[in-house]
């Protein structure tokens, strides 16, 4: 029955498929005018197209994905030769523009919504990661590469949003180990340091695959996590909700409160209830608990140390105030 799929599968590969190099994949970029400017724009139907932009397209929008800024939308254009994800065994792909193509590999795999993959090369411009087949392996951008699988599901998916259980991963760890712990989530039984080691009663190998199969469990669902802690096995049993920073977006986890920031956090989205505080779009954050912040990484760092009150001092136009959020 593989057999017959694969080769229906194989029968279904357009005419510019395997041809030996990635001139007919190129080819295929060019006549499908998947790239323009810093915008992808892969059709995968013939009614359908997934477009990669950091602007919103003008075509009708069937779904938006905020965190990798992916979108499916209407097409405008007819194109004989949709792309195709590729759902086998690959033994090669490309990073491929209208200008060159750039065999590689995938070094490490993409670590959740923050930890995109990395290819053997960093580009300057948007690529589309393919087999030699012309099949679809990823979307090359400056962060990394969006890898097939969250392609896919985005793609596929009713459901787009993503779960979280509160905890973040420390990407360069030998383990999977949590890096980062939500304090705004009530009874969050995680710390700093536990190292998960499984999921759902299966062994946690490794925080790509740990990672997809948490931000693809539906909103809301129950599951069981064992963590290795100072020697001791513990199992914690929690519930899903739904991802709110994260990918393009802020992820100090304040975002789980309504408070998003730029890069040098800067406020870019204020919540109604924070909005009674005062606090505008515009208004940048300069320290946490006394201690100064620059980016939000260090944001993300100062919050994960205090568990019962948050103190944030804002600057506006030179005048500086203070928020306090309480558990």
């Amino acid at each position: 029955m593989f057999r017959l799929f694969a080769l229906l599968h194989l029968l279904f590969f357009t005419s510019y498929a395997c041809k030996g190099g990635y001139g007919s994949c190129q080819q295929k970029l060019i006549d499908s005018n998947s790239i323009t400017n810093e915008t992808i724009q892969i059709p995968i139907t013939k009614t359908k197209t997934l477009i990669y932009s950091q602007q919103k397209p003008n075509e009708k929008i069937l779904k938006y994905d905020k965190f990798l800024e992916l979108y499916l939308v209407e097409s405008k254009t007819y194109f004989e030769f949709p792309f195709r994800i590729n759902y086998f065994l690959s033994s090669g792909c490309a990073a491929i523009s209208k200008d060159d193509a750039k065999e590689g590999e995938v070094l490490s795999p993409q670590i959740g919504l923050n930890h995109l993959a990395k290819f053997t090369q960093n580009f300057t411009t948007p690529k589309v990661l393919v087999n030699s087949c012309c099949a679809l392996e990823g979307i090359v951008t400056q962060d990394g590469v969006i890898e097939k699988e969250y392609i896919d599901r985005f793609i596929k998916s009713d459901d787009i949003r993503y779960s979280d259980i509160g905890i973040r991963l420390d990407a360069s760890a030998k383990g999977v180990i949590v890096s980062r712990v939500n304090p705004y989530i009530k009874n969050n039984p995680f710390l700093v340091g536990d190292e998960i080691i499984s999921f759902d009663g299966k062994s946690v190998k490794d925080g790509a695959s740990f990672m997809r199969n948490l931000l693809f469990a539906k909103v809301g669902s129950k599951h069981k996590v064992k963590v290795k802690r100072d020697g001791k096995n513990l199992e914690f049993e929690v519930t899903t909700y739904e991802r709110v920073g994260g990918g393009v977006l802020s992820d100090t986890f304040l975002e789980s409160i309504g408070l998003y920031f730029s890069k040098d956090l800067e406020l870019i989205g204020v919540s109604k209830e924070y909005e009674k505080y005062g606090l505008k779009v515009g208004d940048r954050l300069v320290k946490v608990n006394s201690e100064i912040v620059k980016n939000d990484d260090d944001l993300s760092e100062h919050l994960g140390s205090f568990k019962t009150k948050t103190s944030l001092l804002f600057e506006r136009n030179g005048f500086q105030f203070f928020v306090n959020i309480n558990e």
